[in-house]
């Protein structure tokens, strides 16, 4: 995982630095608008209701949601430029690489270059857009909304916490599995490719369908660890709605918090499940695309940077 990161960072550095920071600052913002929530509910359920007050507070909320919006619009538009200029060098890489040897004369596996280049190259040039911005943006979210929901209310804010460390065992047990079966599958396709562009096509062509089936059957186990795991996430996800409902009522009955804290606690608890998923989402993707990029580093040969000569277009 550290070499990928290296290489994305060498690569970009300079452009990572504008992502990460715009990433902190749309992290910052996540939990304010919960803030306004609960002084909207909590107006609405006093004695005295200012409507005045009502419509500032209104106001406030839909100026913090747009300027989240609008940093959120920035950092998708570098992120996706970004991606689509590392798709573009390392299909450069490759071509280059393949040139390099026809004229050394070396054998050159002319379905696997193809599928280097037009499929794989795409999933890590993508990966490379938001591979730190990314999961900067869903951690500090998560930061951010917990850490609110716990200076309002520790007992919900525990619970929410609690949610999180469950969720990341079961990742981290069920994605060394999947790994197996992605590197597996790569290794298939590029065979497969391989023997679609040879002269022998008819000979080869029984043998190539064998081998989807092996990819068939390599993506149907992906998808039984892979979906097993998501209805483990999403029992979890249920239990802590319920337990923060329940605590919270309790807490409210008891005189201990108000109501307003309750809604921004379950409002928040939905905040933290989306980044959730999307982190466990980028930990599967990273995992995936380490396999895929040292396979591409294969292609390569044993000296691998003499290629990174290719400049960047920007």
């Amino acid at each position: 995982m550290f070499k990928l990161y290296r290489a994305i960072w060498r690569a970009s550095a300079g452009r990572q630095i504008i992502l990460i920071a715009l990433s902190i600052a749309v992290a910052a913002l996540a939990a304010v608008p919960l803030e306004f929530q609960r002084d909207i509910v909590n107006h609405l359920t006093s004695a005295n209701i200012d409507a005045d007050h009502l419509m500032l507070l209104g106001a406030g909320m839909m100026g913090v949601i747009l300027l989240s919006l609008g940093l959120k619009w920035v950092l998708g538009y570098r992120s996706g430029t970004l991606g689509e200029d590392m798709i573009r060098l390392i299909r450069q890489r490759l071509l280059v690489r393949s040139a390099d040897l026809n004229e050394t004369g070396e054998d050159v596996r002319k379905g696997t270059m193809t599928t280097a280049i037009s499929a794989e190259a795409e999933e890590l040039g993508k990966f490379a857009g938001g591979a730190f911005s990314d999961p900067v943006v869903q951690i500090g979210t998560l930061i951010s909304v917990i850490g609110y929901i716990s200076s309002t209310q520790p007992g919900l804010g525990l619970i929410a916490f609690s949610m999180i460390v469950p969720q990341i065992v079961i990742v981290l047990v069920s994605q060394r599995k999947v790994n197996v079966f992605v590197a597996e599958r790569v290794r298939i396709l590029r065979s497969a490719t391989d023997r679609l562009t040879s002269a022998q096509i008819d000979a080869a062509a029984r043998e190539v369908e064998a081998q989807f089936d092996d990819i068939y059957e390599t993506r149907r186990r992906m998808f039984l660890w892979k979906l097993s795991a998501k209805f483990l996430l999403s029992v979890i996800n249920g239990a802590g709605t319920v337990g923060i409902l329940m605590l919270g009522g309790w807490l409210v009955l008891q005189g201990r918090t108000d109501v307003g804290t309750v809604v921004a606690a379950t409002s928040g608890l939905a905040r933290i499940q989306g980044p959730t998923a999307f982190l466990i989402a980028f930990y599967r993707q990273v995992s995936a695309n380490r396999i895929k990029y040292e396979l591409m580093l294969e292609l390569f040969g044993p000296h691998p940077e003499q290629y990174r000569r290719i400049k960047r277009r920007t």
